[in-house]
């Protein structure tokens, strides 16, 4: 059968895929270290799988709106208007499987053929493929220390840019943008009119840096943005997938139309559970970030004292972004080669920096124990070390 040329246009995850073998050797009985989720390692509270073993117990097993409960939806409006200070109605909110539903379907709201999608390097990695699937031109934008600046976004602006793809906390480089730097890029998004798709998704998972939306500082760029957030990284709710949009209501209608007639609903009982983790206690959220600090320096310092590698410190998510590039040489010349063999040969997964758009990186996870983490460094520091002198 002869495929479409919508989906042989599409590349296949790196993230996914380098996992995937990592897992497949890890049931062979080999003593893997994965250093490539991109999810907490912590449990989902007891209260939030409790309030989802209720829904079943008194039968919330149905279908419900395409959108989400209403509930959930007034949970949302609450929590944007309390951390954010955004105000929005429940009729402006999408509950969607994840976030990356969501950022699917407001980019198939609103980008046609050929209109331009600026998109930060690095980037994470479905954001280049989800805008090809609906047929737009992604373009990509350079980074100074991982952050655009408002002048090199104006020199790109063309006739056809119609969306900025802005994710702070970043994915895979962990930056966080100020309220300078976001009120500028702002500036130029209401002169030109672009939408800003704003995707928050790592906001609590910061290191004594403030995340600031975007969308919070005029009615102008309030107007042009839809945020994307979710419930998985905050509340280690991955794998239950609910992720939702906020925006104007005709662009939330629009979205909800397209996941009427591809998932409709999210699951009854994950909406229940993400209702629970909205409403109740927080605490949790200090902690898990104060342990991810922790392993964040250890792995940074360690990284940095590996002779041909070089980390930045970020401020928040749970990945390093190291620049390995000094280490390659004829038979390893690029991020993806590099992976590769530290799997092999090492039995550590990380993921290449190919798959966010710049091949001299590659993205590694601290969500996991420190015990791996200083198991995992011991062999890629062996690692680095064998092929700088090969």
């Amino acid at each position: 059968m002869k495929l479409s040329k919508r989906i042989q246009n599409i590349s296949p995850s790196l993230t996914l895929s380098i996992t995937s073998k990592a897992k497949e050797m890890k049931k062979q009985g080999k003593d893997i270290i994965l250093f490539g989720a991109g999810e907490p390692d912590f449990d989902t509270m007891t209260h939030i799988k409790e309030a989802a073993k209720k829904a079943m117990d008194e039968g919330f097993t149905k279908y419900t709106a395409t959108s989400g409960i209403i509930e959930l939806k007034e949970a949302i409006v609450k929590k944007l208007y309390q951390d954010n200070h955004l105000k929005y109605t429940p009729s402006q909110i999408l509950v969607s499987n994840g976030a990356k539903q969501a950022l699917f379907n407001i980019i198939f709201a609103l980008i046609d053929p050929d209109d331009e999608v600026i998109i930060p390097i690095p980037y994470w990695v479905s954001y280049v493929e989800m805008v090809k699937m609906a047929q737009g031109k992604p373009v990509s934008l350079k980074t100074n220390n991982f952050k655009i600046n408002s002048n090199d976004l104006e020199k790109i602006i063309t006739p056809k840019t119609k969306m900025l793809i802005l994710n702070s906390p970043n994915n895979p480089t962990g930056v966080v943008y100020d309220e300078k730097e976001l009120k500028n890029i702002a500036k130029v998004c209401v002169k030109h009119n672009l939408i800003v798709l704003s995707d928050e998704i790592y906001e609590k998972l910061t290191f004594g840096k403030k995340h600031i939306s975007i969308a919070s500082f005029n009615k102008e760029i309030f107007s042009r943005t839809i945020v994307i957030n979710g419930v998985s990284k905050t509340y280690a709710m991955t794998g239950w997938r609910v992720g939702y949009a906020a925006g104007p209501e005709e662009v939330i209608k629009a979205a909800t139309k397209i996941q009427d007639h591809t998932t409709s609903n999210i699951n009854s009982i994950a909406q229940k559970a993400a209702l629970a983790a909205l409403l109740g206690p927080q605490d949790h959220i200090p902690k898990m970030v104060s342990e991810y600090k922790r392993r964040r320096d250890f792995m940074v310092d360690y990284l940095n004292r590996i002779d041909g590698v070089y980390a930045n410190r970020p401020d928040a998510t749970f990945y390093v972004f190291a620049d390995v590039s000094n280490l390659y040489h004829k038979n390893i010349n690029n991020s993806l080669k590099f992976c590769e063999k530290l799997l092999d040969e090492a039995y550590v997964a990380v993921i290449p920096g190919s798959a966010f758009g710049d091949d001299r990186f590659i993205r590694l996870s601290f969500a996991t124990s420190m015990e791996h983490i200083k198991r995992g460094l011991e062999r890629f520091a062996k690692f680095c070390e064998r092929i700088k002198n090969s």
